[in-house]
């Protein structure tokens, strides 16, 4: 069952996928046709979810499970990954590389390897200042607190010794 992401519990389960780009306004539109469908549709044990998404900065996908009433379960999550999977096919994009960051430079989104975001450190074109997302955050209370912060404040910083 799709819910207003805003309807989601602070203790709801998020998965966070970053794209290697910024969705065109085309694909935004056919992004939120596939979530609503799959999530939709999503079940867990034959228990139908209550879920939701996000498309924040149009770059990337945020899945959210309220787990009060049911939990995701191996193969309902697995089943997700499948639908993500069929997204970076369609159209064409990353978004199951974890070997990756997304920081802010000014008004700009930079999509960097984590050996290139590395060398940035080294150069200081990223410091512990520069604004980081980091997507290992997994409820949403930790999303709208600790998802978009300084790298000082993530795990990001044991790159910046």
């Amino acid at each position: 069952m799709v819910v207003p992401f805003a309807k989601l519990s602070a203790e709801s389960r998020l998965w966070i996928y970053p794209s290697n780009r910024v969705f065109r306004e085309d694909e935004i539109f056919k992004i939120k046709e596939i979530l609503n469908s799959f999530l939709a549709q999503w079940t867990a044990h034959n228990v139908r979810l209550e879920a939701s998404f996000d498309l924040p900065y149009d770059r990337f996908i945020v899945l959210g499970v309220n787990q009060e009433s049911v939990q995701a379960s191996g193969c309902s999550i697995d089943s997700s990954v499948r639908m993500i999977q069929q997204l970076e096919t369609q159209f064409e994009i990353s978004l199951l590389d974890k070997m990756n960051v997304t920081f802010k430079q000014g008004d700009y989104f930079v999509h960097k390897d984590l050996s290139d975001f590395r060398k940035m450190v080294k150069t200081k074109a990223v410091t512990k200042e520069t604004i980081v997302f980091n997507n290992l955050v997994d409820t949403k209370r930790d999303y709208e607190k600790f998802w978009e912060i300084p790298a000082s404040e993530s795990w990001h910083s044991r790159f910046m010794k």
